[in-house]
């Protein structure tokens, strides 16, 4: 019987395998994941050298994982109060969303607290770095500023300056000899940055990694980057707006679901503490058309305002009516117009549908879906809604309202900015001094509640 031979070439993200190289895996479609397999080791069952003698777990020492502030408030919230020495930060976004104007201002905050920075930039010269730094006031003797793109170089750099916090800027950029590959491959990432984590974490410095990110925009690079870092951001903004937001996909050292809102200007970049007002617009008199939600981003409520138009329609239809929608998810809205027209009566087939969102804020939880309702029939009808209602909700196929997490959070910050009035799905039980909140069961009986009827 003749002897199979195993497939030389294999993907690292999948597994998948193949008897010649290609550029891209025919399992998971990522490309430049196929590798060469190389010749099998026996596995070796010498004991080695320990890097420090294991302790009860009781004895360790906490000093050394405590976290300092940065200086930037909304970057501190998260990451969970803080950098933690040792760390080791993953700051994806896509091309002029501000990642080094952020990382810079960090540099900058830390190196006026008496912590030495290390900024390494891989993608624009030391001249370039410093403009930058001089438009927004980061000029600081604690922060150092190097342009280097060659591992080596990097490695004597921190050994000279021996920085409490390193920023490379980006980890794409920087190359090692010792590796196969050009810079930005995936083995020479996967090196590089495997290299810098372990220098970091044995000389408790805080590492900041800049990551580049594809087109659909997820991180660049192999998947292991995010498994070996201890924090994952990312950064993201609409280019025409001058908000961006920080997400934590990943935090080992706090929550997973904090959001942070920052302000990108000519001056450098800030943090907003109060960031609902943006997404909301008063008006003088009611509008038809306009309903206020209020929407969770991680755990912050952020009032949301949603707006739509609908046309007069067509006596000749062809089924050719627009769909159109910003900042909130076109199935959704499609899946919501339907049950609005079948469930409650409110006829908007065969006329143009527009909705949006003010400020740029993309929603996609169902829990706007009520509020999106209620804009199209006011918009449908010509009829306005209350200045002064929020409504919270998602909406099911069979009309009905189902119940959202986080309500009573919400319904709080509605108050606090001065909202008296709520539709909320039934069985909520929250209960704010001040506040008529209204629970209602089926689309027809919120319509009915703002006193629009179907046809």
């Amino acid at each position: 019987m003749a002897k199979v031979e195993k497939d030389p070439f294999r993907c690292f993200e999948c597994g998948w395998t193949s008897q010649k190289w290609v550029g891209r895996c025919g399992e998971c479609q990522a490309w430049g994941t196929v590798e060469e397999l190389a010749a099998p080791k026996k596995l070796s069952l010498v004991p080695g050298t320990v890097t420090s003698k294991a302790t009860p777990i009781a004895e360790v020492d906490l000093a050394a994982a405590s976290a300092r502030a940065t200086g930037v408030s909304e970057l501190d919230r998260v990451l969970g109060g803080g950098l933690v020495p040792g760390a080791a930060i993953l700051l994806a976004g896509e091309p002029g969303v501000g990642k080094s104007t952020l990382l810079l201002s960090v540099a900058a905050q830390t190196a006026s607290q008496g912590i030495t920075a290390l900024y390494i930039s891989g993608e624009e010269s030391a001249p370039q770095v410093r403009l930058r730094a001089e438009r927004i006031n980061a000029v600081d003797p604690k922060l150092f500023l190097a342009s280097e793109t060659d591992l080596g170089a990097v490695i004597a750099h921190i050994d000279a300056v021996k920085p409490e916090l390193l920023i490379i800027d980006s980890v794409q950029t920087i190359g090692s000899t010792t590796a196969d590959g050009a810079p930005g491959g995936v083995t020479q990432v996967r090196e590089v940055a495997g290299a810098l984590i372990r220098i970091c974490k044995e000389r408790d410095i805080t590492l900041l990694l800049v990551g580049h990110v594809t087109k659909d925009g997820s991180i660049a690079g192999p998947r292991l980057l995010e498994h070996i870092v201890d924090v994952v951001l990312q950064f993201e903004g609409e280019r025409h707006s001058r908000l961006r937001l920080i997400r934590a996909i990943k935090n080992r050292f706090g929550a997973s679901d904090e959001v942070g809102c920052f302000d990108l200007s000519d001056t450098g970049i800030e943090s907003v503490l109060d960031p609902t007002g943006l997404f909301t617009s008063r008006h003088t008199e009611p509008v038809p058309g306009t309903c206020v939600t209020v929407t969770l981003e991680g755990r912050r409520p952020l009032l949301a305002e949603i707006q739509a138009l609908v046309s007069a329609g067509r006596e000749s239809d062809f089924g050719n009516a627009r769909r159109v929608t910003s900042g909130i998810d076109s199935a959704r809205t499609s899946m919501t117009l339907a049950v609005l027209e079948l469930r409650a009566h409110i006829r908007v087939g065969g006329r143009d549908v527009y909705a949006a969102t003010v400020g740029g804020m993309k929603m996609s939880e169902p829990a706007a879906d009520l509020a999106l309702a209620l804009a199209v029939a006011s918009a449908a009808k010509g009829l306005a809604l209350p200045a002064d209602l929020v409504a919270i909700g998602e909406v099911g196929l069979a009309g009905e309202i189902r119940k959202v997490s986080g309500v009573l959070r919400r319904l709080q910050e509605a108050h606090r900015l001065g909202f008296k009035r709520a539709l909320v799905p039934a069985g909520s039980d929250a209960v704010i001094a001040g506040m008529e909140i209204v629970e209602v069961s089926r689309l027809d009986q919120a319509l009915a509640r703002v006193k629009i009827s179907g046809d």
